[in-house]
């Protein structure tokens, strides 16, 4: 399954308007950067509380991407807002 599918399959399935969801890939180097922009109603069920759902989600990446020796990127913006980033390395230690 191809990273944006997946993004795609999880924020929609979170997403309390699913058909506002936008996702769009790119790659740089080894890295997959997806960005995601969503209805601002939704914005704060994606992200969660402290950001623990938007981080389970980037951590499902990087580990879908680790498999193709890659790393994964999400920016979520939304509507006028500025992009929330996070990288989240399987290196890292959390």
């Amino acid at each position: 399954m191809a990273l944006k599918d997946l993004a795609e399959y999880l924020v929609k399935s979170l997403a309390d308007h699913p058909e506002k969801v936008e996702l769009n890939e790119r790659e740089e180097d080894d890295t997959v950067i997806i960005e995601l922009k969503m209805s601002s109603d939704d914005i704060g069920k994606i992200i969660g509380k402290s950001g623990n759902t938007i981080n389970a989600i980037r951590t499902i990446l990087q580990t879908a991407a680790s498999s193709q020796k890659k790393r994964a990127k999400l920016e979520v913006v939304g509507h006028g807002e500025l992009p929330i980033e996070e990288n989240v390395d399987s290196d890292t230690d959390q």
